[in-house]
């Protein structure tokens, strides 16, 4: 995969359990867009997970992380709101808000077909 993101690099989508950068160009592209119009950093918790990576082996499915199709971002309060309506209007088809606690982030998502999109969730 070429890489013309500007913001993002490779290693940051990368699989925590094995290294795999096994991220779909879709995601990084709408991510950059995502950057382009928040005009702030944006920091990837989670890209790419391998089929053996601790949260995914317990899925009966591979999720969409592990299919390459999705990425978490740190965020909370203010942010998350401005981040969750700018992601909103870029069309990606999943988005799951985590904004309590400690850990606070969004899941964005590309996924379509075999999933029940557009959707958005809570954690």
């Amino acid at each position: 995969m070429s890489w013309p993101y500007k913001n993002f690099k490779p290693e940051e989508f990368a699989c925590t359990h094995c290294g795999a950068i096994g991220i779909d160009e879709r995601v990084v592209a709408k991510l950059q867009q995502l950057r382009d119009a928040y005009g702030k950093p944006i920091v990837v918790t989670s890209g790419y997970r391998c089929p053996e990576h601790p949260v995914e082996k317990h899925k009966s499915e591979p999720g969409t992380h592990a299919l390459g199709l999705a990425a978490d971002i740190s965020c909370s309060r203010g942010d998350a709101y401005q981040l969750l309506k700018l992601a909103l209007e870029l069309n990606f088809t999943g988005i799951g808000v985590q904004q309590k606690g400690a850990g606070r982030f969004l899941h964005l998502d590309v996924a379509e077909d075999g999933f029940t999109r557009p959707t958005v969730w809570s954690y």
